[in-house]
């Protein structure tokens, strides 16, 4: 229950934040997976797919039932976010609007990337198959991630390439205490 309150600070305590809305769901829905028992597991799972799928149509937020996401995650902006079902989300990470988090190649369905700690995801940024993002990362409005960018790195174009942050124009990213 501390992780959504963390969730909703993190959202400004804006009830019409409707990332917080989708988080939420998906929250919910992963909750799940701390029960053994089918029983409570399969129904559980069927809502909270359901519930998913409403989120994808009504705030263009789809996330998959299995990603594993950290604390403190941002959704600044709905629309057109596409998160693989296999993803790993770090702490303190933010995203915006058209970001896609997904895999590469249909002969490998299940590559997906893995984002690090305090990461701060532009509009628009696409970060495909299995890519490793490390920690105090910027990613570029736009940009295209196709290879794994090492830690306080801003990885800008298409294809992105990782550029090391000067410490008087790095980004930072701010969250909530």
């Amino acid at each position: 229950m501390n992780i959504i309150v963390e969730d909703f600070k993190q959202h400004r305590c804006d009830p019409f934040a409707w990332g917080f809305w989708a988080l939420l769901i998906y929250r919910l829905g992963y909750a799940r997976t701390r029960f053994k028992s089918p029983l409570i597991r399969k129904p559980w799972g069927a809502i909270h797919k359901l519930a998913a799928k409403w989120a994808e149509l009504a705030f263009g937020i789809s996330i998959g039932i299995n990603v594993k996401i950290g604390r403190r995650f941002t959704i600044e902006h709905f629309g057109c976010i596409i998160i693989h079902n296999d993803v790993v989300i770090g702490d303190d990470v933010i995203i915006r609007q058209g970001v896609t988090l997904g895999n590469r190649r249909l002969d490998a369905p299940l590559d997906a990337p893995v984002i690090g700690s305090r990461v701060n995801i532009g509009a628009g940024a696409k970060i495909l198959g299995f890519v490793k993002i490390g920690d105090d990362v910027n990613i570029g409005a736009n940009a295209v991630v196709l290879a794994d960018v090492p830690d306080q790195c801003n990885a800008i174009g298409v294809p992105a390439k990782s550029v090391a942050k000067s410490p008087s124009r790095s980004m930072t990213v701010t969250t909530q205490a």
